[in-house]
């Protein structure tokens, strides 16, 4: 895996995710089209120094934000993406008490606890969000979001020309196996149907809110004719699955999969591919990428407009898409949005790049255009109570 013909296959997937139609400051995420990896080439050699926080910028911002004190995220669980280790070194490093509220929240709420909370400068007031790429033009047109442009804004392809939001990161959705529970591993989105899996599956997350669940039910409906443009099919197969018996309507996590109450989850595959190693055999995981395909989906970072910690929300973002922030999402199985610059600068350790699973597989995985991804997950989220009929807790 530390072979250049898995650096060629890794760097065009992450170039195929993010460089959609144009890039920079000027490209409009919804007219891109979406995007498939293609052959994969040997990048350039660097011809600039890698972008990274100047220390003024990090000094200066470290000041202000000492005084603050604090820094208020939401929905940012400890194992996902690498926040933990994230948390505690920005934590201990500027001497910032970290308050994260409500781990297991949705994009959904991280907009609506913004909402809640203009003019409360306590705990649970959000100084940034992290949230599905929808929810970063939503986030925009309800007046939710401040502008900052992070150092490295260049390396970024998706994002608002003005810096309300930027993109993170990005997954693909997998089906996450408990193999001491199921012994006979699905391959495939239509498998699932099978009788054998009655009781089984779970969605990452509420289908109503979730981006993890909206993208897990759009990718399923894919062996059913489904596609970017049609997330019908998704709901379609899910009222199948729910009729069958087969659907567990809870919100599938490490705890639940490691009991055996929902040994099939729909997850994005930085999230299985942690709970694989956290687990360490017990109980067993196997990651599986569908057959048919599957869909990936971007998360965006945002400030909030009511930030009671303006200076540590910057600083934060600043830490994020630094060099040494970025590697850390990486070592979190996510793709970060500064990956190409780092590959180019050969800034990844081999060991990193040895710990990330063959890009091959992913081959199939297309990502949406922000306006495919609007009109499926109001799909979705709108039919789901009456078309699946069950809600998810």
């Amino acid at each position: 895996m530390r072979t250049n013909k898995f650096l060629q296959v890794l760097v065009a997937l992450v170039i195929a995710a993010f460089v959609l139609s144009a890039c920079g400051s000027a490209a409009t995420p919804a007219s891109a089209p979406a995007t498939q990896a293609p052959v994969a080439t040997q990048p350039a050699a660097a011809t600039v120094a890698p972008v990274a926080p100047t220390a003024s910028v990090m000094d200066t911002l470290a000041v202000a934000c000492k005084k603050e004190g604090a820094l208020n995220l939401i929905a940012d669980p400890r194992d996902w993406a690498n926040y933990g280790e994230l948390m505690d070194m920005f934590g201990n490093r500027y001497d910032v008490s970290i308050t994260d509220n409500n781990p297991l929240g949705t994009s959904a709420q991280e907009l609506q606890a913004i909402q809640a909370n203009e003019g409360n400068n306590g705990p649970q007031a959000p100084d940034t969000v992290d949230v599905g790429y929808a929810f970063g033009p939503q986030g925009v047109s309800q007046g939710l979001f401040q502008p900052y442009k992070v150092q490295g804004w260049d390396d970024i392809s998706l994002k608002d020309p003005d810096g309300y939001w930027y993109e993170g990161y990005y997954g693909v959705i997998v089906l996450q196996v408990n193999t001491k529970v199921v012994t006979d591993v699905p391959q495939d989105w239509s498998d699932l149907l099978k009788p054998e899996y009655k009781g089984m599956i779970a969605l990452g997350g509420i289908p109503t809110g979730s981006s993890e669940a909206m993208i897990g039910v759009w990718a399923a409906g894919l062996s059913k004719g489904g596609s970017l443009d049609n997330a019908q099919p998704g709901l379609d197969f899910f009222a199948a699955l729910n009729k069958a018996g087969n659907f567990v309507p809870v919100n599938g996590t490490a705890a639940s999969f490691g009991q055996g109450e929902t040994p099939i989850i729909l997850r994005w595959d930085y999230l299985a591919l942690g709970d694989r190693d956290t687990l360490a055999g017990n109980p067993p995981v196997q990651v599986v990428v569908p057959k048919s395909g599957t869909i990936g989906g971007p998360y965006v970072q945002a400030i909030s407009k009511y930030a009671p910690h303006p200076n540590c929300a910057k600083l934060w973002m600043e830490f994020l898409y630094s060099d040494e922030g970025q590697l850390m999402w990486l070592r979190g199985y996510v793709h970060p949005a500064r990956f190409q610059s780092l590959i180019s600068h050969n800034l990844v350790p081999a060991d990193v790049l040895a710990s990330l699973p063959s890009a091959s597989a992913y081959t199939a995985a297309v990502i949406p255009t922000l306006d495919q991804e609007t009109a499926a997950f109001k799909l979705i989220s709108t039919g789901w109570d009456s078309q699946v009929g069950v809600t998810v807790h």
